[in-house]
């Protein structure tokens, strides 16, 4: 699978566990890889949706200090379903019922054997694909050209 990873200054601290869990992927890697610069999520959070959008990726990763402000505003972005998840029932259930293409962790919520796990849970989750998710993903369209 296709990856596009990022981290803002607070999520480098995941950076280790979450890019040796993506062994076996291709991996664009959009940084950052220190915390000595603070890096706005926002700015992540763009550069993984693009990087989806173009087809470059098939599914993303962000990692910011809560995960909240990296799925807020990934989810910004037309076409991108990112969530937080810092359980794996989330981040299976999130791709196969809602599609979810961007998973977003907390790097001060989680340590790094759970992201790991989070990472190899989502990226093994497939999209049921059931005429009432469909039906549902149709109506976060009509949300997104509202």
């Amino acid at each position: 699978m296709r990856l596009a990873v990022a981290f803002d200054h607070r999520g480098v601290h995941l950076r280790e566990a979450v890019l040796e869990s993506l062994a076996g992927h291709q991996v664009i890697d959009l940084g950052t890889d220190t915390d000595a610069v603070r890096i706005d999520y926002p700015d992540k959070a763009r550069e993984v949706g693009e990087a989806l959008t173009a087809g470059d990726a098939e599914r993303g990763i962000l990692v910011c200090g809560s995960g909240v402000g990296a799925s807020v505003a990934a989810s910004k972005l037309a076409g991108i379903r990112a969530a937080t998840c810092h359980d794996t029932y989330s981040a299976h259930q999130g791709v196969e019922h809602d599609d979810m293409n961007v998973l977003c962790i907390g790097s001060e919520v989680i340590g790094a054997e759970m992201a790991a796990e989070l990472v190899r849970t989502f990226l093994g989750a497939k999209f049921d694909g059931g005429e009432r998710y469909v039906r549902r993903l149709e109506k976060i369209e009509e949300l997104e050209n509202a």
